[in-house]
């Protein structure tokens, strides 16, 4: 494949963004399996809303390279009903904040046939949804609602949060038997560059990454946050000697609890960094399996930094609703300091 923005660094890797890497692991895993299809609004020959499918099109052709109507029920019906009869769909919702007609689809049907049918059938799709803030786009462009599939028994929710991961993280999920939701962080789409390998590979959907070392404090994010995370915990150690573990769960759900429980156990201290609003979120789940699993180990209130309780709000206030790096700073100075 031609990729439209890669940049060619040897023979074993490319310099790629993360949506980039997103687009050579479609073309890869299609190259593999003929039953790996693609499907959705415009992902055919206009290569995608943001080009994640450019150029499958003309690789694959139409009948694995489907353009669909606006219609997300029935791209995820017809998606479980291709993979009823042997296929591995991977159907594109444009922005999660598009998927609430798909939801009944999606937890109704795809996530219970495992359990519905006492395992005789399953539904090996992934479901590709940017998500997220930071962009300026308009309103249902922006969500961050990874907890309603969180909460779903039988699916697997997964975000990167680097162009390696996400090459890495999409074949573990097409290479899945069940459902996977695979939430991708379009702020962070073109943000920057990593050695993404040409050849096939897999993240496991069951290991977090520890990203930053540390032993004052565990800062637990995904996707897009991981970034701005970083640079609190850089700036801190430089400002303040604050030394801030930070661990990039990768997959949602299921969580991988003996990577989040055994940091705590360094530190003793938590922050958890998310975009979503804060009540229901993510951050409560994984704050509770804390205390439950190492309550012992624990020297201080758990932090949630998060967006608030609001729908995303539109352009001028977008950057105030997202925690960037100094609310970050604060939340982890006020846990530490406790």
């Amino acid at each position: 494949m031609s990729s439209t923005a890669s940049t060619q660094t040897g023979q074993n890797a490319q310099r790629l963004t993360l949506v980039e890497a997103i687009q050579d692991g479609l073309y890869t895993e299609m190259s593999q399996d003929d039953s790996v299809v693609v499907l959705g609004e415009d992902v055919g020959k206009n290569g995608g809303v943001f080009r994640a499918t450019d150029q499958l099109y003309e690789e694959f052709g139409e009948d694995r390279v489907i353009d669909t109507p606006l219609a997300e029920a029935g791209i995820i019906g017809a998606s479980i009903g291709l993979a009823q009869t042997g296929m591995k769909p991977v159907p594109e919702m444009q922005f999660m904040g598009f998927m609430y007609p798909a939801f009944d689809q999606i937890v109704s049907h795809a996530a219970r046939l495992r359990s519905r049918s006492q395992g005789q059938y399953s539904v090996p799709m992934v479901i590709r949804a940017p998500y997220g803030g930071g962009i300026r786009a308009p309103e249902h462009h922006s969500e961050s609602k990874e907890a309603f599939f969180v909460h779903e028994p039988g699916l697997k929710v997964v975000s990167p949060s680097t162009p390696y991961d996400a090459k890495g993280l999409l074949a573990a999920s097409i290479h899945d038997p069940d459902p996977v939701i695979f939430l991708e962080p379009k702020l962070i789409y073109r943000a920057f560059r990593e050695d993404v390998p040409t050849k096939p590979y897999e993240v496991s959907l069951s290991e977090a990454a520890v990203r930053r070392e540390g032993s004052d404090i565990s800062v637990y994010t995904w996707g897009a946050m991981t970034r701005p995370a970083l640079i609190a915990a850089e700036n801190l150690s430089q400002s303040h000697g604050i030394e801030v573990e930070v661990i990039d769960l990768r997959t949602l759900s299921p969580l991988d609890v003996a990577t989040i429980t055994d940091s705590f156990k360094k530190t003793g201290r938590a922050a958890i960094v998310h975009e979503a609003p804060k009540t229901g979120g993510l951050g409560a789940e994984i704050a509770t399996t804390i205390q439950e699993e190492a309550l012992v180990h624990q020297e201080a209130p758990i932090k949630r930094i998060a967006g608030f309780d609001a729908p995303m709000p539109l352009h001028s206030l977008e950057d105030y609703y997202l925690p960037q790096a100094v609310r970050i700073q604060d939340g982890i100075r006020e846990t530490v300091d406790f």
